[in-house]
This record gives C-alpha cells, structure tokens and sequence, in this order.
C-alpha cells in the first residue's frame, strides 16, 4: 500500500475518506509484522482519521 498523504486527503468527500479508511484497515490486516507495508498502512489510517476528526463539527 501506497502512503495517503493528508494533502491528497483533503481533495476528497466523506464517502471517499470512509472507504480509504476501510481500505487502508483491510491492508493493516492483511500486512506482515514490520514490514513497509504495514507502516504505510497505520500511518494512511492515521491520517485518514486525522482528516475526518478536523471536518467534524463542534458540539
């Protein structure tokens, strides 16, 4: 898996963003213990969640 940068991140809508990050959990799963891949996906995963927590409204 390719890192997904918070940059490319902000060009896309919440249905995309909560697709990336069921992708991006179903890589983590499938990826081997240290390895590029793995880091890739939990940092993408991070990421994403980053993204989302900033669009969400404040109570």
């Amino acid at each position: 898996m390719k890192l997904i940068t918070r940059f490319e991140l902000a060009a896309k809508d919440e249905n995309e963003l909560y697709a990336l990050l069921r992708d991006a959990f179903n890589e983590l799963a499938r990826s081997e213990p240290d390895t590029h891949q793995r880091r890739n996906a939990l940092a993408s995963l991070e990421n994403i969640q980053g993204e989302l927590a900033s669009r969400a409204p404040f109570p």
